[in-house]
């Protein structure tokens, strides 16, 4: 005899709404802090690259220099702070599905919720595909997995594990997927050949064959597990023989097939810390407490994980998830006490200005290559060539300032006029 089965609503801690006066500013500042990174700085980080190159050959050791080695992404295994940003903004998705879904499950019901989840996501997986290039190049060239789909497709299927489940639940399907994903990693058999461009003609050249990489890859018969070098390891090859299109790094992407699982992870954890920052049976400064403990202990987890799956953002390891993970929180709690809780907010100003609208920032830096342009016309030329010769990096310097007090401008400019571009 067969019994109903009903699917009942996720339980959560119980939470208070925050009216619309109570917005937590500090989710707003870390986004646009996180969003200043990842659209604005890129002139900033070259600049302190050039301005280290050139204090390191003075003086054989440059802070500027330590400052620069972190503003870029580690080279394949290990973490700099560069290596934060992405899953930073991947975070702060999960923390944005329980504050916007809440309300709507509690106003319209699950279908509702769902539906923004769809459509929301399918929107911003097709801005990702628009961002980089649309359909203005033939294919194979279009790009169908990015950063922007990457986000998309972590807030899609986070959004709707939130709509469905509890937060035990949640967890537990965390912890299945970040031990699932390091056994398909470490025990699936992979053709040993290395997919990158030198190795790929070495290899033609010792069999005597043509410089074929498709040939050269079914032609590969030995089988090798456990490997997590770049172009040899089991997400790279899983985008080789299947993902179409364009991919990023010539024979494989870093926001390919098989890593996005893990970062669906990533969204979940934001959702965690949402749940948390929510919970009205905790005080503010057990959230702080919870958000520092919890993220010092992910990372410490994810350092120590790294000894057998090590951290790796190009594929996006487990190890990787819960240093990235545990940083997160970090940077939140941090954010929290200091703009929410003792309420030192001044300081903090433009980045809510760039949090609140960082897809227009995105899509402008994206699109339109942001204000560089502008910026030369006011420092460029005899200027920067001026500054360049007395110090190599500091034209550069001068100019990533101006096109960076540019972009805050026209973020302060939307900010005033309640401008925000929503999807």
């Amino acid at each position: 005899m067969s019994e109903a089965i009903t699917l009942e609503p996720p339980s959560l801690p119980k939470i208070t709404s925050l009216p619309a006066s109570q917005r937590l500013m500090s989710l707003d500042a870390l986004r646009g802090f996180d969003m200043f990174w990842i659209a604005a700085a890129e002139p900033l980080v070259a600049a302190l690259a050039k301005l280290a190159h050139a204090d390191e050959h003075s003086k054989g050791f440059s802070p500027i220099g330590l400052i620069a080695n972190q503003l870029e992404h580690a080279e394949w295994e290990g973490f700099h702070f560069e290596d934060l940003i992405f899953p930073l903004f991947v975070f702060m998705a999960g923390i944005s599905i329980v504050f916007s879904l809440r309300k709507i499950m509690e106003r319209e019901g699950r279908a509702a919720a769902v539906g923004r989840v769809l459509r929301r996501g399918i929107l911003l997986y097709l801005l990702g595909v628009f961002c980089y290039g649309g359909f203005s190049t033939p294919w194979p060239h279009i790009r169908l997995l990015g950063v922007l789909q990457r986000i998309a497709l972590c807030y899609l299927f986070a959004g709707l594990i939130y709509c469905f489940c509890n937060l035990r639940t949640m967890i537990a399907l965390a912890v299945a997927i970040l031990l699932g994903y390091w056994a398909l990693v470490a025990l699936v058999p992979i053709r040993n050949i290395r997919l990158d461009k030198e190795a790929l003609a070495q290899l033609a050249a010792k069999r005597g064959v043509p410089n074929d990489a498709e040939a050269l890859f079914q032609s590969t018969t030995e089988r090798v597990k456990g490997r997590y070098e770049p172009g040899l390891n089991l997400p790279n090859h899983i985008d080789f023989e299947y993902l179409p299109g364009y991919k990023w790094d010539t024979y494989y992407d870093p926001e390919g097939y098989l890593s996005t699982l893990p970062a669906i992870v990533t969204c979940l954890f934001g959702i965690f810390a949402a749940t948390l920052l929510l919970d009205s049976s905790r005080n503010d400064q057990q959230k702080v407490i919870f958000l520092l403990a919890g993220g010092l202990i992910l990372a410490a987890l994810g350092w120590a994980w790294g000894t057998q799956f090590p951290v790796i953002k190009k594929i996006w390891t487990s190890s990787y998830v819960l240093v990235a993970g545990g940083y997160s929180a970090v940077l939140l709690a941090i954010f929290y006490l200091v703009v929410d809780i003792w309420k030192f907010q001044k300081w903090c100003q433009p980045f809510v200005w760039m949090g609140m609208n960082s897809i227009t920032i995105y899509l402008f830096d994206n699109i339109f290559g942001g204000f560089g342009k502008l910026a030369e016309r006011f420092v460029g030329g005899d200027i920067q060539a001026w500054l360049e010769r007395r110090l190599s990096g500091s034209g550069d310097l001068l100019a990533a300032l101006v096109e960076m007090a540019f972009a805050f401008w026209f973020m302060h400019f939307l900010y005033r006029r309640k401008i925000f571009l929503r999807l």
